[in-house]
């Protein structure tokens, strides 16, 4: 593999380094191991850190309406304090443990729309340059897994996902943004909910599902929002009626009466509800996901701003092969 991107603030024959990633798709609150690659420029250099962000695309709604950007979420320094020799080549490995609240990008192998990176961050001598942003694929826990499963095997379809820039409130959320699952309802409650809106919160004991439902107007009501949470803990995936239970959440938030703008929250509906069974949300995903669109454009007026949005992955290896920064 090449090196990607000569250091432009470095100045020509500077050092290059290239971050490559360990294929595979992670999950939430696990590993993410890889290297950095440097090769060292026409003379010695005191490397003064190396930092790997964590970047996400993120949409952000406010009085003019809505923008969208790349914001940084976490921040690890991974080596520093050395002497890169002339000409040196040198590879630094890392392994480092993803925030709980980490996006899934993917499920069954559909890509979701959501857009996450990895980017570098070099300090040499008091100057200091980015490298490209390295995509990164996350899926889902077993605890998010099952949730969703059992809302394909009801009927629900999925229809986008996002991430928006905020915070749950009442919530133990911690990133700056949260991840939104947009579902369209299964034929039994098509004629009271326009949509189901999913966020999962995970911590390293639990999973909290916030369920957020768009409800249909009638005759005798208003439509509206009304709000659910359910926790979940990681130990408890196995040996439970996922179907039943997570029916008888949407069925709560059916029934709820409407909050037109503050939801309320409700607890766990213990209740057998029949159901029958639909296509998982494997097959939905596989139908839907080809359809969400994944651009970048623009900046974020809140929350750190990585730079180069526009270009939030810089290209394959051939185009950058050229690159002069």
């Amino acid at each position: 593999m090449v090196f990607k991107k000569l250091l432009g603030s470095l100045g020509v024959g500077g050092p290059t380094m290239d971050t490559v990633l360990q294929p595979g798709t992670v999950v939430p609150g696990g590993g993410l191991s890889g290297e950095v690659r440097l090769k060292g420029g026409n003379a010695d250099c005191t490397v003064e850190h190396i930092t790997l962000e964590l970047v996400a695309h993120v949409e952000a709604e406010h009085e003019e309406g809505e923008a969208e950007g790349a914001v940084v979420f976490e921040r690890f320094t991974v080596a520093g304090g050395f002497v890169l020799a002339e000409g040196e080549e040198r590879d630094v490995q890392f392994t480092l443990t993803l925030p709980w609240e980490t996006p899934v990008t993917e499920l069954y192998g559909q890509d979701l729309g959501i857009v996450l990176g990895v980017r570098t961050e070099l300090s040499v001598s008091g100057a200091r340059d980015k490298g490209d942003i390295d995509r990164l694929t996350v899926g889902p826990l077993p605890s998010q897994e099952a949730v969703l499963e059992a809302f394909g095997q009801l009927g629900f379809g999925f229809r986008s996902a996002d991430l928006e820039l905020g915070h749950i409130g009442g919530s133990g959320q911690r990133l700056p943004f949260y991840q939104e699952i947009e579902l369209s309802p299964a034929p039994r409650y098509a004629d009271r909910v326009n949509e189901i809106e999913v966020t999962f919160l995970a911590d390293p004991d639990a999973l909290e599902v916030v369920l957020e439902a768009d409800k249909r107007g009638g005759h005798f009501s208003g439509g509206g929002d009304s709000l659910g949470r359910h926790t979940v803990g990681h130990h408890e995936v196995q040996g439970r009626d996922w179907v039943t239970e997570v029916d008888g959440w949407v069925r709560s938030l059916a029934e709820a009466r409407t909050s037109h703008g503050a939801p309320e929250a409700y607890g766990h509906d213990g209740g057998h509800p029949q159901h029958h069974s639909g296509p998982g949300m494997g097959t939905v995903i596989a139908a839907g996901a080809a359809g969400v669109a994944v651009g970048v454009v623009g900046g974020m007026v809140a929350a750190e701003v990585v730079d180069e949005v526009g270009d939030f992955f810089e290209g394959d290896e051939e185009e950058e092969e050229g690159d002069e920064g």
